[in-house]
């Protein structure tokens, strides 16, 4: 590593795999051990941690020492790579260490993992988690009480049905044998992937429609074996979404749904593959008048974080292996690792709603809602004119804070139906107040001020 190299990384500060000491002590060997659980990374030593270089007094006999004590002290051991550079006449030391293939280390008996810019002592199933990760295991593989002969077998059917239309895998007509090869039966004996998927896993779904967050319209539990509750999942959001109507200004119109099913689909797929499945809690789906809520219990593995999910370049990690294998072939996920990349390019037909998504200590939850506000702004802008009714200078609000805002939204906000609210569009556009630019599904409405008449 040379000058450039450090100076770069002092100037961008602590984080994910980096961190700054004055001095080498016990917390280097911490750090050491939480980057080696997680993504790996690299302590500057002669560093304080607002970036000041301080320097440090080292000669080859104290980095010997250095590397001894480290060794000595981690399980398995840890050989870093350690670099000395000459900043401004201050040495500073580089420790640096990759993400080990055998996981957990510990320090002294005690095992870290890295999360932003610090360390955490990980729970006894993030420890679980991590030693099958570093097996190439997964929860889902473990054997059950469950047989082939207590699975249902419709269940089963639909499965086979499924992939040989996809042709991901071509089934026999030895189901056992199949079953076999995916991992999801072993000598007669049921996985637990193979249990949700196709027996009485006694884990739920419970899903519903809210008024108020104490005010509950209608709701379900599902409990089926997951190849079926799937479907009946997204038919009981489809009972309880708006389907809106796109508006060209003429007769015809164009359906659209409240919020993108390809997402809800995702989004409820991934609440089902990654689950913590040891975690007794139901995934939760929560629908309300501008919003839906998954929820599901579990937390990212090997250190992924939300803004990772921001970016295309995120490396997932299956929870449940077996279960998302399931599901590709199924034709279910259409690709591995790229759920939220085309959640968020599915999103770009949607702009009047947000996404976010929240780690919680023990869950995952991720909402779409609608930006425009809930209740219209008392005050008109000064661009509207005072002959317009109050209905009119309403729509031309709502159009002012969201321009691809549908004409059931607006019937929400304003509480008057959408019949009202195409012939207050159409008296706007006659009196030269409003313009549609593009087409019905990617274009928008523009409020016209008299300076832009006049020109």
């Amino acid at each position: 590593m040379n000058i450039e190299e450090v100076n770069k990384l002092i100037k961008a500060g602590e984080s994910q795999t980096v961190e700054f000491k004055q001095s080498f002590n016990r917390a280097v060997i911490e750090t050491l051990v939480a980057f080696a659980n997680t993504q790996g990374g690299q302590v500057l030593i002669g560093v304080k941690n607002n970036g000041e270089v301080v320097g440090v007094d080292i000669n080859e006999e104290s980095i010997h020492n250095w590397v001894n004590e480290i060794k000595t002290k981690t399980e398995p051991v840890i050989l870093p790579t350690i670099t000395q550079v000459n900043l401004g006449g201050k040495k500073v030391v580089v420790v640096r260490v990759v993400e080990f293939p055998i996981k957990p280390l510990s320090f002294q008996g005690r095992y870290f993992v890295r999360r932003n810019n610090s360390n955490h002592c990980p729970s006894v199933d993030e420890i679980l988690d991590l030693r099958m990760i570093s097996k190439n295991q997964s929860f889902d593989s473990f054997l059950t009480d469950s047989t082939l002969l207590t699975l249902d077998k419709d269940a089963i059917s639909l499965f086979f049905d499924k992939i040989s239309k996809k042709g991901r895998f071509n089934p026999t007509d030895r189901g056992q044998n199949d079953l076999e090869k995916l991992g999801l039966i072993e000598n007669g004996v049921a996985t637990r992937a193979a249990e949700l998927l196709f027996g009485n896993h006694n884990t739920s779904i419970h899903i519903g429609r809210f008024k108020t967050a104490a005010t509950i319209i209608d709701d379900l539990l599902i409990k089926e074996p997951l190849i079926f509750a799937l479907d009946e999942t997204m038919n009981f959001i489809k009972r309880n979404i708006r389907i809106e109507y796109g508006f060209t200004g003429e007769l015809s119109r164009e359906e659209k749904w409240q919020f993108p099913l390809q997402a809800l689909r995702e989004l409820l797929l991934n609440a089902i593959i990654h689950k913590d499945y040891r975690n007794s809690t139901d995934v939760i789906i929560k629908i309300f008048d501008n919003s839906i809520l998954f929820s599901n219990p579990g937390t990212f593995l090997k250190g992924l974080s939300v803004e990772d999910l921001k970016t295309d370049t995120y490396q997932p990690v299956h929870r449940n292996k077996l279960l998302a294998e399931a599901f590709y072939l199924a034709g279910d996920v259409e690709k591995y690792g790229t759920g939220f990349i085309r959640i968020r390019d599915w999103l770009t037909d949607y702009p009047e709603l947000e996404y976010n998504i929240e780690l919680l200590p023990d869950f995952v939850r991720v909402k779409l809602n609608d930006k425009v506000p809930d209740k219209v702004p008392d005050r008109v802008p000064d661009k509207v004119p005072d002959k317009l009714s109050q209905n009119q200078k309403k729509i031309i609000e709502l159009i002012l804070l969201n321009n691809r805002i549908s004409m059931q939204r607006m019937a929400d906000k304003i509480g008057i139906s959408k019949r009202k609210i195409l012939v207050n569009i159409n008296k706007l556009r006659d009196n030269h107040m409003l313009r549609r630019v593009g087409d019905n599904k990617t274009g928008h409405w523009e409020v016209i001020s008299s300076q832009d008449e006049r020109n």
